[in-house]
């Protein structure tokens, strides 16, 4: 507090001084001294400037144009598979991690509730007797019982905004709990639909390697009887023989994915390990069209970036509460009660005490800690301006690689058709080369090994297809909007 400020208090009392004279009236005096203790709350820097530059378009515009409507909150319905919905919907309902994002949302508001509190006034009731046993003036002991009963009403004046800062502080650390509740939700649904697409994807190649290794099989049959005739060589037949091994070799490794699986999306349902419903196959799945919109429009839709804001906001606003420390308190205090020295008299003949009092208290020296916690709650409002830019430019990165993903892996799928065709063909010719006598097994085997090479990458460019497209929706905040 500053000198001048420290002068309007009666010195050793902590009271105003009545003494002052300085002709003006008190309605101007009480102006005039509320406008010099305000200059004794501590000096807060400025806040840093914003660096943050959102750009009017993506790099990679996919799906309909700028206006669109932003994606749907139950997004994963859009998949058309009614056992992922299934297992979505569990995972928001029984998901651990969520459960306790949950819990920290009650806890943060009860704190709004402790904080608004002391917004009001507080009612205290207490009731005492006592029994005391005293020396008399000549010596003599003598009892002496007390009733007294009372009631203590206390109401500080928020003459600064302290109280009010506070409770803003608290909303908007409810309101960032809440929003980080929501950014847990969209990834575990994220995760969930992920997981259960990959599923799907190792699957469908395990149905394509037993498919093969039934059609190695084959080969290796004809392969052995041409051998036993003495239509081909033995090394035609352990060629066979090892391409229907190693199809073979692929099967465990598979199914071993896919138990993995299957347990990881158990748990992350909230479940114990152990097998998960399938619907669709992955040939039935089609990545939905995903409404891109406006880069502008992603600030409203993802919760982290709702987050990073209101965490701002309650730094703002704990900011203003450190600073306002130096400043005084006012409070007023009643105390109202009843007294008697027999416990009959007490409800029908009391005595009646009471007492008012006004308190002003205010620090005088604190060796510049209050300044110091205000450089510290300033730094941190810093931080968070800087997280809050950092959350946003994030999500714009995720949005435009989301977006350039879709479309990139949508240019590849159109190549693997045609080199899936190309290999197809290839395969017809050679089978029907080798069975014909017109060339060795050689060729139709190195035939063989390229369709199924582009079979399995055909299947992995669908579930990273449909990946891409989940990948999209959590980007652009899965229709959640604060």
């Amino acid at each position: 507090m500053s000198v001048v400020g420290a002068g309007w208090l009666a010195a050793g009392t902590g009271k105003p001084a009545v003494a002052l004279r300085v002709g003006l009236t008190a309605a101007a005096f009480a102006a005039l001294s509320v406008g010099v203790l305000a200059g004794c709350a501590a000096t807060a820097p400025p806040p840093p400037p914003s660096t943050l530059q959102v750009p009017l378009a993506w790099r990679a515009p996919v799906g309909p144009s700028a206006g669109a409507p932003a994606p749907e909150q139950q997004w994963w319905h859009s998949f058309g598979d009614p056992a992922l919905s299934a297992l979505v919907t569990t995972a928001l309902s029984n998901n651990g991690d969520l459960r306790i994002a949950r819990a920290r949302v009650s806890e943060y508001r009860a704190r709004l509730g402790v904080a608004a509190a002391g917004q009001r006034p507080s009612v205290s009731v207490d009731a005492s007797p006592t029994r005391t046993r005293l020396l008399a003036y000549n010596g003599v002991p003598y009892v002496t019982n007390v009733y007294q009963a009372e009631f203590q009403a206390s109401y500080e004046i928020d003459v600064w905004g302290r109280l009010a800062a506070q409770t803003d502080a608290a909303q908007a650390s409810y309101d960032a709990e809440r929003a980080n509740a929501d950014a847990a939700a969209l990834s575990v649904a994220a995760l969930a639909a992920s997981g259960y697409l990959n599923l799907r994807g190792l699957d469908a190649q395990l149905e394509l390697t037993q498919a093969t290794l039934t059609l190695r099989e084959h080969s290796r049959a004809l392969a052995q009887r041409q051998f036993e005739v003495g239509y081909s060589s033995r090394l035609e037949w352990l060629q066979a023989q090892a391409e229907y091994e190693a199809a073979a070799e692929q099967i465990p490794p598979l199914r071993r994915a896919i138990f993995e699986q299957e347990n990881a999306l158990a748990v992350l349902a909230g479940g114990n390990p152990g097998p998960i419903a399938r619907g669709a196959p992955l040939a039935d799945l089609t990545p939905p069209e995903v409404p891109a919109g406006l880069p502008s429009e992603l600030l409203r839709r993802r919760p982290d970036i709702a987050r990073a804001e209101f965490n701002l906001v309650a730094s703002n606003a704990n900011l203003v509460t450190t600073r306002d420390q130096l400043l005084p308190s006012f409070k007023l205090t009643a105390v109202g009660g009843v007294q008697n020295f027999r416990l009959h008299d007490l409800a029908n003949a009391p005595t009646a005490l009471w007492r008012l009092t006004a308190l002003a208290a205010a620090p005088v020296y604190d060796g510049g800690r209050v300044q110091a916690q205000t450089d510290a709650a300033a730094a941190q409002r810093d931080q968070l301006a800087y997280a809050y830019e950092n959350a946003v430019r994030g999500a714009l990165a995720e949005t435009e690689n989301g977006l350039g993903a879709l479309q990139r892996l949508r240019e590849q799928a159109v190549e693997n058709d045609a080199r899936r065709a190309t290999a197809a063909e290839t395969l017809r010719i050679a089978h029907n080369r080798y069975r014909n006598g017109y060339a060795s097994y050689l060729e139709e085997l190195d035939a063989q090994r390229t369709l199924y090479g582009a079979d399995v990458g055909r299947l992995q460019l669908k579930t990273r297809l449909l990946q891409a497209s989940v990948d999209l929706y959590r980007a652009l905040g899965g229709g959640w909007a604060p």
